[in-house]
């Protein structure tokens, strides 16, 4: 093709631009006769004269073949836009098909999810059909969000990545990855790096794992800067999103799959009267970098009872590198939690409140131990007895007969303290004090109770004392939050009951988020740990100062 830089219009009248059109039939009347001489008939000779030659030059001369490459280039113009018309055409189309391949392969409940944290949500067939029957209908396709990654991976093994990785991720993202492997295998899933805008629960930008098992679909959500352990899922197909809103991007993520056997996997669903339970590889030494959950549910009327027959994980005080954490719900991010365990001695024995007990192992990548196991079971509320020195509560468990009216709910329901009129033991006067520190007032309680136990404070004097390192902060913007913070710790909320509640983890991740380059600026080490918070928004549970 010609180069079309070089070509040039002119709006000169001279002669040798005459002929670009060459039909007479468009000619002048005298140009035509001055041509078109040789062709004149007479009456006697009806035989036509042939043009001069120089007439059957002109017809094909210079400005004809001006003309000729004129109208070529753009024709030639003309079919190159349609081409990159149809071309576009044909991309989105392809495009439309493999998002629509996506979504048709997706969960019935994958667009519809709604925000959560980042913690585990299992939900099943009947509340999403509620969900759907009492919610405005939701369109099948989320217009603010563009898909331009994700896809459909087989393969045994594999890895995938939020797009520009170790780059910052785009705005307005919506990635699904649909990791489908031939049954009996399972997906395992390693994230090795981890950037995602946003605390806990995750309302920005997040990385969800969603697996389908059975009737019910379980959800894991996370974001933040720290990858998270190994997940082990229980489904051959899991689907992978990764979601981000229009304003503050990370540089996203870097993951890698496998097809594992069921025997290397761990956690899963327990719906039996009695079963087992035990971490990856016991009694050898578990692998590092692990998240093993597993959702125990037995039938009504009955509770369950958890009990533990070897034990040995990495020990440490406070028990955030490897552990076993016991809650007394559905899943991890509601309900109060039974208990954490590390180290080498046993847990008591632990009885849910209701039908549903969530278990849940974490490793890191450091030392590893011979695990754990342990068994479950089914107890009937009905068939349930406490032995002569101990008071049974309406919901089954057993309390010990000494702390019945003794001021304290023991039982979850407070059955142990009804009834105590002719109780030897003085009326209940709360241990609650008002919150005296300058730095600490106007939060959302204004009652603390000393000593701190977690913090081994004796009262608020030594509090106000520790709180004054802080004052350097005053000036900064974030220092609203880790005020809210720092006093929720230093001084924390008494509840009714005479307890203390410990702030959520929000709290914390919010005060972490926006703090952390002041705290390192300033050479203050980071406050607390968040993932030693209780992970839920229930008053109840742990304050919101």
């Amino acid at each position: 093709m010609s180069d079309l830089s070089q070509v040039a219009v002119y709006s000169d009248s001279s002669d040798i631009y005459k002929n670009v059109f060459c039909n007479p039939a468009f000619e002048l009347e005298g140009e035509r006769e001055e041509r078109v001489e040789g062709f004149r008939t007479s009456s006697s000779t009806p035989e036509p004269i042939k043009p001069p030659a120089s007439l059957r030059l002109g017809l094909r001369g210079p400005g004809c073949s001006w003309g000729v490459v004129v109208v070529s280039v753009a024709a030639l113009l003309l079919l190159t836009a349609l081409g990159l018309a149809l071309a576009l055409i044909l991309t989105q189309i392809k495009g439309q098909a493999v998002e629509d391949q996506l979504l048709a392969t997706s969960p019935p409940d994958r667009l519809n999810a709604e925000d959560g944290g980042s913690h585990t949500l299992p939900t099943n067939s009947a509340n999403r059909s509620q969900q759907e029957s009492t919610s405005a209908p939701q369109p099948t396709r989320i217009p603010p969000y563009e898909t331009r990654c994700g896809g459909v991976l087989t393969d045994s093994e594999g890895s995938f990545s939020s797009p520009n990785h170790p780059g910052s991720y785009p705005p307005n993202l919506l990635c699904v990855w649909v990791i489908r492997v031939p049954p009996p295998y399972l997906v395992q899933i390693h994230i090795s790096s981890l950037t995602v805008e946003g605390p806990s629960p995750c309302l920005f930008d997040w990385l969800e794992v969603q697996e389908q098992i059975e009737q019910s679909s379980v959800v894991t959500r996370f974001c933040g800067n720290v990858a998270p352990p190994t997940v082990n899922t229980n489904s051959s197909t899991v689907w992978v999103t990764l979601r981000s809103d229009s304003s503050i991007a990370g540089s996203g993520f870097s993951a890698q799959y496998r097809a594992i056997l069921p025997g290397h996997n761990c956690g899963g669903q327990k719906t039996g009267p009695y079963g087992y339970l035990s971490s990856p590889n016991h009694p050898r030494p578990y692998p590092h970098q692990q998240l093993c959950i597993w959702y125990i549910s037995v039938e009504e009327g009955h509770v369950i009872t958890l009990s533990f027959s070897n034990f040995s994980l990495e020990t440490q005080d406070v028990c955030e590198f490897d552990y076993v954490e016991v809650h007394d719900s559905v899943n991890t991010g509601a309900g109060r939690v039974l208990g954490r365990f590390c180290g080498t001695n046993f847990p008591p024995d632990l009885t849910s409140s209701g039908t549903h007990m969530t278990v849940m192992f974490v490793a890191d990548e450091g030392v590893a131990d011979s695990g754990f196991n342990a068994t479950y079971k089914a107890v009937s509320l009905l068939g349930r007895t406490c032995g002569p020195s101990h008071f049974a509560c309406s919901t089954g468990e057993c309390v010990q007969q000494q702390w019945l009216c003794d001021g304290w709910n023991d039982c979850p329901d407070g059955a142990d303290e009804q009834g105590c009129g002719n109780s030897t033991y003085p009326p209940f006067t709360s241990p609650c004090e008002f919150i005296e520190v300058e730095m600490c007032q106007g939060l959302s309680y204004n009652l603390t109770l000393f000593p701190n136990i977690w913090l081994s404070i004796a009262d608020q004097r030594e509090a106000a004392t520790l709180l004054r390192q802080y004052r350097v902060l005053m000036e900064l913007a974030c220092f609203e939050p880790l005020r809210r913070l720092l006093c929720g710790m230093f001084l924390p909320q008494c509840s009714p009951q005479g307890g203390i509640l410990q702030p959520c983890r929000s709290v914390c991740s919010s005060a972490e988020q926006q703090c952390s380059q002041a705290l390192d600026l300033f050479s203050f080490s980071r406050p607390f740990n968040c993932h030693l918070l209780p992970d839920s928004q229930d008053p109840m549970e742990c304050s919101l100062p």
